[in-house]
């Protein structure tokens, strides 16, 4: 019964992620969540810009919470991950903490409540981690040592093309 649910949810993700693109963050990171909102019959998009203080993963039911200050007041939005009602989500600054719920920044006002730079360097997008991990497979096997010199001899086909394409310009040039 439940190996139908997963497919089902499965599915569903990969429904809702095939037209939007969901960043890998983690509680700590600044995140900006453009939201679309619809007033009447015209619609706009709204940013909210703040913390992420907790994440909860449960498939399609997956959310998470952004605190923000707003005129000196603190302000939590607790919002599904794969919403249609979120445009995009970015990430402006990743958070260096040892936590996976940061409730205890209620608490905390003005620099007590600063957290941390961590340069991770360029992380997969959460949902596409599935196609790298084929490509990593794929790029194992025995025939990929075959491609790879292939692709490095056309390069390098290439680069000496447009060396002698430059001495021509040169050659040109001077006359």
């Amino acid at each position: 019964m439940s190996n139908i649910l997963q497919k089902f949810e499965n599915e569903q993700i990969d429904k809702l992620t095939s037209k939007k693109r969901i960043p890998a963050f983690r509680p700590g990171d600044t995140i900006k969540v453009t939201l679309k909102i619809t007033e009447g019959d015209k619609s706009r998009l709204q940013a909210y810009e703040g913390m992420c203080i907790a994440r909860k993963n449960n498939s399609i039911n997956s959310k998470f919470t952004v605190r923000k200050m707003s005129h000196g007041e603190g302000v939590e939005r607790v919002f599904p991950l794969f919403s249609p009602i979120i445009e995009k989500i970015e990430v402006v600054r990743k958070g260096d903490v040892k936590r996976a719920k940061l409730y205890y920044l209620r608490d905390r006002t003005g620099k007590r409540a600063r957290i941390a730079d961590r340069d991770r360097g360029n992380e997969a997008d959460q949902y596409e981690l599935s196609e790298v991990l084929e490509e990593v497979i794929e790029s194992q096997s025995p025939e990929a040592p075959a491609e790879e010199q292939a692709e490095q001899s056309t390069v390098e086909e290439k680069s000496e093309s447009s060396a002698s394409e430059a001495e021509n310009t040169e050659d040109e040039s001077k006359s």
